[in-house]
């Protein structure tokens, strides 16, 4: 897939490489640099693997204090950024550019301070999302946003994309569970913005930060809600004859006044395809699957899941089956977090995600089979259900040119129909470059002029995360008005 249009790179740029990372080495360190062609490599994509790009170089910095001074800078000689974390992105949101640095944070990925008296923790961005569990498991707490790639995605990606997860049906996305952030502007300057506490005065701009894709600043610490781990929890599987069936019992619960911990949908190709790599349990003669978790003391648990399988009864299931064990329910879950990488095991895959209110979940379901068929493609759905937001993977061959386009054709008539019956192009996996001339189809120009206009605030020069988020066409004029000379030193 390389139909998306990305700017030419700046020669004079490229040409002053040499000059560039003997200043950069002088501010913070030459082993706080990747610049062999080898080692840039690693760094020329992010998780939308069909576009590349080689940096220019790469900064790895190890405190907010050398962020502070790299930024300060590109801010004085028009250089490009890219902030990156652990490069998971799937929309190509650290796609790098030839005439644009890397800025990895990988790094910094301290624990700095834990308060369980008042539930929060102090962390440095580049910590692992699962890490930030890991540390507050001891007294008993955790960090509720769950992305299937927690084990290696970042907190950075995680504030830059607001992602989610399975549990974030109960527990919300991450700007639900983010107090402050600390954060490098493209000046240098560095700013607080929330803190350690649960409301701020002023103008609410740490909502805007989170899932601003790097195009603000970039993200060094953050202060993070944790919260007291339940007594248990425990799924059940709940398997339909038809995926309209699944997606009307998803909102027969919710209609109950019934918050499950998670509400996750599979149909059949997934079903069978996790089933062969996880060896979960699901049932393999059904059309639809849901995963549906509720936590809670033993006999609320009981009640709950029975109740469940009461308003699931009114849609003709054909299988339900309730964990018994922590065993089977470690089994569950294990298939549905490895899902992305057992489809990955038969095919190459367009990963989308868009969001839709849930009462049109069983006919965004049907259309999005009616889409991919039309473009001779099939399709597996993932995603979390309780949410609305939706996972379809389309499944292409990425050695036929002509397939991958198809695929790009089809996950935008998918964001299409999203942003038609209600919904928007993205629940948490962000722009980037895959949604970005999609962006017109949700937002007016006024919508996007407004947006660009705060860019410009924070980035006057719109050197970070270039060619992201706004459509190219629109952003141009600020782009030009952005081209005068920078401030003094």
């Amino acid at each position: 897939m390389t139909t998306l249009r990305l700017p030419d790179p700046d020669a004079a740029t490229i040409g002053r490489r040499a000059s560039i990372i003997e200043d950069i080495a002088r501010l913070i360190g030459r082993d706080a640099l990747i610049a062999d062609e080898d080692g840039r490599r690693a760094f020329e994509t992010d998780a939308l693997t069909a576009y590349r790009r080689l940096p220019l170089f790469v900064v790895l910095p190890r405190s907010t204090e050398d962020v502070s001074k790299v930024l300060r800078y590109c801010y004085d000689n028009s250089l490009k950024v890219i902030p990156r974390g652990a490069g998971t992105s799937l929309c190509g949101g650290a796609l790098p550019a030839e005439d644009a640095i890397v800025l990895c944070v990988s790094k910094m990925n301290r624990v700095l301070d834990i308060d369980f008296a008042n539930r929060y923790a102090r962390v440095e961005s580049g910590i692992t999302n699962l890490a930030i569990s890991a540390r507050a498991a001891a007294q008993g707490f955790f960090y509720a946003p769950d992305p299937s790639s927690q084990l290696a995605c970042t907190l950075a990606g995680n504030l830059a994309m607001n992602s989610g997860g399975a549990h974030c049906l109960k527990y919300g996305v991450t700007t639900q569970n983010v107090l402050g952030v600390r954060m490098v502007l493209i000046d240098g300057t560095i700013v607080d913005i929330g803190g350690a506490y649960l409301d701020t005065s002023g103008f609410d701009l740490l909502s805007y930060v989170v899932g601003s894709e790097g195009q603000l600043g970039v993200i060094t610490e953050a202060t993070v809600r944790i919260l007291k781990s339940a007594e248990g929890a425990r799924p059940m599987l709940i398997g339909f004859a038809t995926p309209e069936a699944a997606g009307a019992c998803v909102s027969g619960i919710i209609a109950q006044g019934i918050v499950p911990v998670a509400i996750e949908y599979m149909d059949k190709p997934a079903i069978e395809v996790c089933e062969a790599y996880a060896a979960a349990g699901y049932p393999l003669d059904v059309e639809a699957l849901l995963i549906v978790e509720v936590e809670g003391s033993d006999d609320e648990i009981g009640v709950l899941l029975n109740r469940i399988a009461a308003i699931a009864s009114a849609y003709d299931p054909k299988t339900v089956v309730i964990s018994s064990d922590s065993d089977q329910s470690a089994r569950i879950w294990a298939g549905r977090k490895a899902a992305f990488g057992a489809v990955g095991r038969i095919s190459d895959y367009y990963c989308m995600d868009g969001t839709i209110p849930l009462k049109q979940l069983p006919m965004v379901l049907a259309r999005i089979g009616e889409i991919c068929s039309g473009y001779g493609l099939k399709v597996a759905n993932i995603f979390h259900a309780g949410d609305g937001n939706l996972h379809p993977l389309i499944l292409y061959n990425a050695n036929a040119a002509d397939e991958a386009e198809k695929a790009e054709a089809a996950g935008a008539d998918i964001l299409k129909l999203c942003v038609e019956v209600g919904g928007c192009l993205t629940g948490e996996h962000g722009v980037g470059i895959e949604k970005r001339d999609l962006m017109s189809v949700q937002f007016s120009p006024v919508d996007l002029a407004v947006q660009m206009r705060i860019k410009s605030v924070f980035d006057p020069r719109w050197l970070l995360n270039p060619a992201k988020v706004f459509p190219l066409d629109a952003s141009a004029a600020y782009i030009e008005q952005a081209d005068a000379p920078p401030r003094a030193a």
